[in-house]
C-alpha cells in the first residue's frame, strides 16, 4: 500500500524550524541522512500516556509521512489519534533543552512535560500525582 505524504493542512502534527533544524543535526551527527524521526504516543508516564521520538529508517504502512525541508516525520495511526493539532518545538533555556509538543489534546500534563491525560483518560481513571 502506497503511502501518501500529508500537505500542510492536514498534517497531524506541525513541526518548528527550531525542531526541524535539531532533528536535521541529530540525524548528521548520527550519519543517518534520508532517516526519519517517528513521534509516538505509549501509556505510562504520569499522567496515563507519554510521548516518545526515536529515529526510524523508514516509515510503517500505516504511519502519515510528514515531510518538509528534508526532514520526515512518521506518526503511527493509534498516536495519531491523540497528536492531532499538536505542535513539536525545539526549546533551549539555562535550565533545559529539548523536544516539546504541545498538545490540544492534553487536559492535563505532568509537570515535566512528557506525559499527557486527554479528555477520555481522565474520565476513565482518577488523577495521579507525580
Amino acid at each position: 500500500m502506497e503511502q501518501d505524504l500529508v500537505d500542510d493542512r492536514e498534517q497531524v502534527v506541525q513541526v518548528t524550524d527550531a525542531a526541524r533544524e535539531k532533528i536535521r543535526q541529530v540525524l548528521d551527527q548520527k550519519g543517518k541522512e534520508g532517516t526519519g524521526i517517528r513521534i509516538y504516543v505509549t501509556g505510562g508516564g504520569c499522567a496515563g500516556l507519554q510521548y516518545g521520538m526515536a529515529l526510524d529508517d523508514s516509515p510503517r504502512e500505516d504511519d502519515e509521512i510528514i515531510a518538509d525541508d528534508g526532514v520526515r516525520v512518521f506518526v503511527d495511526s493509534l498516536s495519531a489519534q491523540f497528536l492531532r493539532g499538536a505542535t513539536v518545538d525545539y526549546v533551549e533555556s539555562l535550565q533545559a533543552s529539548g523536544f516539546k509538543i504541545e498538545n490540544p489534546n492534553a487536559v492535563q500534563s505532568c509537570g515535566c512535560g512528557h506525559s499527557f491525560r486527554t479528555q477520555e483518560e481522565t474520565s476513565m481513571r482518577k488523577v495521579q500525582r507525580c
